[in-house]
């Protein structure tokens, strides 16, 4: 058994920065602290925190007045921000900074009064917070290509784009392509508005899927990032599965199986990874682990004063 690990692991930097603003934050001040809507989609990152006494709240109505909240790596709309201030709430922004960027071309596209075109998941956090950027009467949220034939705007209107972070370039080139066929007008984001880490994870599963026969994504079910990456593995034509926690590895999986690729969503810890590959390794002694030099490892986003 050959075991193959993505050259991407561990959180993503926008992860990293939510996270250690946590932890910053739960060090300096202690308990009672809330947080609006889970920090990341990941559960072992949640329950973890939940042990400690972390509230986690989806109203901030369930907040008292004055009491220190934070906001998830989502990014969370204007209306949320402007409700904390009149509860008197001390809050910090964990929004990612990829987020946040996104969130400043939906203000600028909305000012200028063009129609938006917000492409992502709908239902998903970070639509909500993105959404409340635009002036409603210019939003539109597409999820995939039909979403795009049906809407009412001008060929010749002022359009704009934006997408979800989560989101990589393979996922969003047709409709892209699909927006530049219908608008002759179309503004479109600057490509460093782009998650790295989206891309950078999908792009080490397809190179995982042209040397192995199977490949295991860890990562929950709520997480966007990483039910696309085993859906990348399976269009590449490999068996691929998502598991939360080295628990949930049926090693069924694995009979007939000579080459694992073992990857990882950007808001999994390294350690639910090295979970993973001590279980493998004690069905199979000899396995021998190759690993590839991260190109992620030099990203860093300073924390805000907290």
């Amino acid at each position: 058994m050959e075991i193959y690990l993505a050259q991407t692991q561990g959180f993503c930097a926008g992860v990293a920065y939510a996270i250690d603003i946590v932890e910053t934050a739960l060090k300096k001040y202690g308990t009672p602290l809330y947080v609006y809507h889970e920090i990341v989609h990941n559960n072992f990152v949640v329950d973890d925190f939940r042990r400690r006494g972390i509230i986690f709240v989806e109203e901030l109505d369930n907040v008292p007045d004055g009491s220190r909240i934070i906001f998830s790596a989502h990014g969370v709309p204007p209306h949320i921000l402007k409700a904390a201030r009149e509860k008197g709430l001390l809050f910090i922004d964990a929004t990612c900074p990829l987020v946040t960027k996104v969130h400043k071309e939906a203000v600028k596209y909305s000012d200028r009064k063009c129609e938006v075109i917000l492409i992502g998941h709908k239902g998903h956090q970070e639509i909500f917070g993105t959404a409340g950027y635009v002036d409603p009467k210019y939003l539109h949220i597409v999820d995939n290509e039909k979403d795009i034939e049906n809407l009412e705007i001008d060929k010749d209107a002022d359009v704009a784009y934006i997408t979800q972070t989560t989101l990589s370039v393979s996922e969003t080139q047709g409709m892209i392509a699909k927006l530049k066929e219908r608008f002759s007008n179309l503004a479109a984001p600057p490509r460093a508005d782009i998650c790295y880490a989206t891309q950078n994870r999908q792009d080490a599963v397809k190179e995982l899927a042209k040397i192995c026969d199977i490949i295991i994504v860890c990562g929950s079910s709520t997480s966007s990032n990483s039910n696309r990456l085993r859906e990348t593995g399976q269009a590449q034509g490999v068996d691929s599965y998502i598991v939360d926690t080295a628990d949930e590895l049926d090693l069924n999986w694995m009979k007939a199986k000579a080459r694992v690729g073992v990857s990882s969503g950007a808001s999994v810890p390294r350690c639910i990874v090295e979970n993973l590959v001590s279980k493998i390794k004690k069905v199979f002694p000899d396995a021998r682990v190759n690993e590839f030099e991260n190109p992620e490892k030099n990203i860093v986003f300073p924390l805000p004063p907290i």
